[in-house]
C-alpha cells in the first residue's frame, strides 16, 4: 500500500494528507462477490470509449464480460463508445460481447465532436447504470479487478461519488521496467497545477487516470469538455461541489498501455491547462477551440498548427429527452 511520507507533513495541505490515509485503498480490499451483495438493485455500466484500437480491444471486452458479468453479476451493460475508428475496433468489441455505439450515431441532433470526452458523454445517454466505470480501451497489461476495485468505495461508502484509479506504470521502452509516477502530462502539467491552485487535491496520485468511476446523479450534472481536459474537469467539478468526502481513491496494481508522441501530449497538456484556467476564471467561457503551434525539425523543418478543441457539452440532465427511462439514483 501507497503511504504518505510523514516527513513532508510540515510542507503539504493537512487536508490532503488527512484525506490519502482515510479514502486511499488497495484493490485486493474490494472482494467481487462481496461488492455483488452490496449492489443491491444499483445497475453497474462499464464504459469503454475506444478510437481505432482493434489490437487491445478484444482482450479488454473478453476480460470484463467473463469475469464480471458471466461469472459474476456485479457489472449490468457493458458498452464500447467508438469514436470514429477507421478500422475493425467495433466490430471486434461486438464481436465480443459489447453493445457498440458510434458517438456520432447517438443523438445525433446534438451533433457530434472528435474526443474522449465526447464519448463518455455520449454514454450517458444509451446506458441505464446507476454508477459508471471507465476503462481506456488501449490497455495490455490489467485485469478485471481494475472495474471491481474502483467500484468498492462507491457500493459500500454512501459519501463517495468519484473514484479515481491509480497504478504502476509499465513503460513501453522495451524494458518492462515499472515506475510509480503517472504518465508525462501527469507530472508535468496536472500534478504541479493542482498543488499549485487546489492543494487539498495534492494526494489524488493520478489525477489523468483514464480507469475511474461515478455516480450517474453526480455525472448527468457536470459540464464534460469534448477532449482530454475530461479527467481533470471532473475531479475538480466534483471536488467544487461534493469536497474531499466525496473523493476515494484505489490502487489498482500495474497498468501498461500505449504511448503518444510528445507532440500528440502537448496538444493534451494544452486542453488540461485550458480546462483548468476555465475553471480558475481566467480563459473565455465559451471557446471552442485553440491552436498550437509546433516545431517539426528534420529535412524541410517546419511549424505545424495543431488544433486543440475547448468545447464544453452542458450538463446531460439538462438536455431535452435526457431522463426518460432513467430510475432514479440507487
Amino acid at each position: 500500500m501507497l503511504r504518505w511520507p510523514q516527513c513532508l507533513g510540515d510542507f503539504v495541505d493537512v487536508r490532503a494528507a488527512a484525506w490519502f490515509a482515510r479514502a486511499t485503498s488497495h484493490w485486493s480490499r474490494w472482494r467481487p462477490d462481496d461488492l455483488v451483495a452490496a449492489k443491491g438493485d444499483c445497475r453497474v455500466s462499464v464504459v469503454i470509449p475506444a478510437r481505432d484500437e482493434q489490437e487491445t480491444i478484444a482482450g479488454i471486452v473478453t476480460g470484463i464480460r467473463e469475469e464480471l458479468v458471466e461469472r459474476r453479476a456485479l457489472v449490468d451493460e457493458l458498452v464500447v463508445m467508438d469514436s470514429d475508428s477507421t478500422d475493425d475496433t467495433a466490430r471486434i468489441a461486438a464481436d465480443h460481447g459489447a453493445v457498440v455505439h458510434a458517438t456520432g450515431d447517438v443523438r445525433p441532433d446534438l451533433g457530434s465532436f472528435a474526443g474522449k470526452g465526447e464519448a463518455l458523454w455520449k454514454s450517458l445517454f444509451v446506458t441505464t447504470g446507476h454508477v459508471l466505470v471507465y476503462v481506456d480501451a488501449d490497455l495490455t497489461e490489467w485485469g478485471p479487478h481494475f472495474v471491481s476495485g474502483l467500484l468498492g468505495p462507491l457500493l459500500s461508502e454512501p459519501q463517495v461519488v468519484l473514484v479515481k484509479g491509480f497504478y504502476d506504470r509499465v513503460l513501453d521502452d522495451g524494458s518492462d521496467a515499472h515506475t510509480p509516477q503517472g504518465g508525462r502530462v501527469t507530472e508535468l502539467v496536472a500534478r504541479p497545477l493542482l498543488n499549485l491552485g487546489w492543494p487539498e487535491l495534492a494526494a489524488v496520485v493520478q489525477p489523468l487516470a483514464g480507469e475511474w468511476a461515478v455516480r450517474r446523479s453526480v455525472m448527468e450534472q457536470l459540464r464534460v469538455p469534448v477532449g482530454y481536459g475530461i479527467e481533470m474537469a471532473t475531479l475538480l467539478d466534483v471536488w467544487g461541489t461534493a469536497g474531499l468526502e466525496g473523493l476515494a481513491q484505489v490502487d489498482l496494481g500495474e497498468r501498461a498501455h500505449s504511448h503518444q508522441s510528445v507532440h500528440d501530449l502537448g496538444v493534451m497538456a494544452a486542453e488540461i491547462l485550458h480546462t483548468v484556467a476555465r475553471r480558475a476564471g481566467v480563459a473565455a467561457p465559451d471557446a471552442d477551440e485553440a491552436e498550437l503551434l509546433q516545431f517539426v525539425r528534420g529535412v524541410g523543418s517546419s511549424w505545424r498548427s495543431r488544433r486543440v478543441p475547448l468545447t464544453e457539452r452542458p450538463p446531460a440532465a439538462d438536455i431535452a429527452g435526457y431522463l426518460d427511462g432513467k430510475g432514479a439514483p440507487c
